[in-house]
């Protein structure tokens, strides 16, 4: 980035004069129950619909717990989201740059990461393309592009042609990768979440088992949606074999063993790709979004899920929206998915009935897993269950190595009950 540029953004904020909000995507339901969204804001905090705070945190490690603390602490209505995580990146990355200054290039790498996934957050409320979304947008590109020339393994950021367009993606290697050839996840996030943000700082699930991970992200989200490329399913149909026609043409990854991983969105984004690209050997989702037509988060659920949907789509008219809606299912897709495929669920999940899941794995003819989680909602953890039971994204991750080990598996449905014990019954 230029010495302009640079000038410009250190200038430009996206904290709001008193008493002022910049201007979201509306719905209806958005207007009739504003009052009711701020005041659970104000009683629960960042966290008042997804446990954003607490897998942010985890791709950051310890160090950034003091981060998310302050913002717990300050967060207490819906425009307080943007500046609280700006205030947090801007000293994130201005403890980097000191710390590079002094030569402390481990420190610098670990604030660099933070710092991009803070700028990533603050992205989260905005529902336009929009100066300060851009800002945030390339202040977290810029921070997690010093993480990459610092970390301790290789990071390449790179564009997958897509649609006479390019899908943006982050290609991790193992640390230690010395040459040769390894397997790899394509690794799909949810709604909320962002490339930067899906392989953590330390200890990766993926990356610690030897894998390569691309982490994408795909039409709709984030840096796709800045470029126009936006949420539909015949693009994500598409989507799956753009990453493995990139994928096949590096000389450091196995053809032979590409896999998938999906969170949330990622549940319903990461099954359609899968079902349309054989060569993805296995496909491991969680937290699901499985329901057609997805009334339970768009009608039920607090309306900033169907206003974050709208901007992913490219939809500002609700009418039109609610049309386009309808064609957001699984039906005549997951049919077609013929490597193994595990899913991970709560059994109250409040995005996406359980019975959702259920009949989609009826009609998928390759081998299935279902785990479901006693009590659990959307996203997995905070109850006995996922606590006492398998970790929910270890398992999955170890899984999928088991998938490319040739370890057998029988089509099984798991239930995780409020002990952590494991009852497992066909599937």
């Amino acid at each position: 980035m230029d010495q302009v540029t640079s000038r410009m953004d250190t200038r430009m904020s996206a904290t709001a004069p008193p008493g002022a909000e910049r201007p979201v995507r509306s719905t209806r339901r958005w207007v009739a129950e504003r009052d009711r969204l701020e005041a659970a804001i104000a009683e629960t905090g960042v966290d008042f619909d997804q446990p954003r705070s607490i897998y942010w945190n985890a791709a950051c490690g310890v160090e950034a717990g003091a981060d998310f603390a302050t913002v717990r602490a300050r967060v207490r209505r819906y425009a307080d989201f943007a500046p609280t995580f700006e205030a947090v990146a801007r000293r994130r990355e201005a403890r980097a740059e000191a710390a590079a200054a002094d030569g402390h290039q481990v420190t610098a790498r670990d604030n660099y990461f933070m710092a991009a996934v803070h700028w990533g957050a603050a992205q989260w409320p905005l529902h336009s393309d929009d100066e300060i979304n851009r800002f945030y947008h390339r202040r977290k590109r810029a921070c997690f592009a010093h993480y990459t020339e610092l970390a301790d393994h290789r990071i390449e950021a790179v564009t997958i042609p897509f649609a006479g367009g390019a899908l943006p993606a982050w290609f991790h290697l193992p640390p230690g990768y010395h040459g040769g050839r390894v397997p790899v996840v394509i690794a799909v996030p949810g709604m909320d979440s962002f490339k930067e943000a899906t392989v953590a700082l330390h200890g990766d699930r993926f990356l610690t088992r030897g894998f390569a991970v691309l982490a994408i992200e795909g039409p709709g989200q984030y840096e796709a949606a800045m470029m126009g490329i936006h949420t539909t399913v015949p693009a994500w149909a598409r989507t799956g074999t753009a990453c493995v026609d990139w994928l096949v043409k590096r000389e450091e990854v196995d053809a032979s063993r590409i896999v998938l991983s999906g969170i949330s969105f990622g549940s319903f984004a990461g099954t359609i790709a899968a079902a349309h690209e054989p060569r993805i050997k296995a496909c491991a989702v969680m937290n699901t979004c499985h329901q057609p037509g997805w009334s339970a988060a768009f009608e039920q659920a607090w309306p900033t899920y169907k206003m974050r949907f709208m901007y992913m789509s490219g939809h500002t008219d609700e009418d039109a929206f609610d049309a386009y809606a309808q064609t957001l299912t699984w039906q005549g897709h997951a049919e077609q998915l013929s490597m193994p495929y595990l899913v991970l669920a709560g059994d109250r999940d409040e995005l996406s009935p359980l019975e959702c899941t259920e009949q989609l794995l009826a009609s998928v003819a390759g081998p299935k897993q279902l785990v479901v989680y006693q009590d659990s909602r959307h996203s997995i953890g905070g109850v006995p269950a996922a606590n006492l039971g398998p970790f929910a994204p270890t398992l999955a991750a170890d899984w999928l190595a088991d998938r490319l080990r040739g370890v057998p598996m029988a089509s099984e449905r798991w239930y995780v009950d409020h002990a952590g014990k494991v009852t497992k019954t066909p599937l």
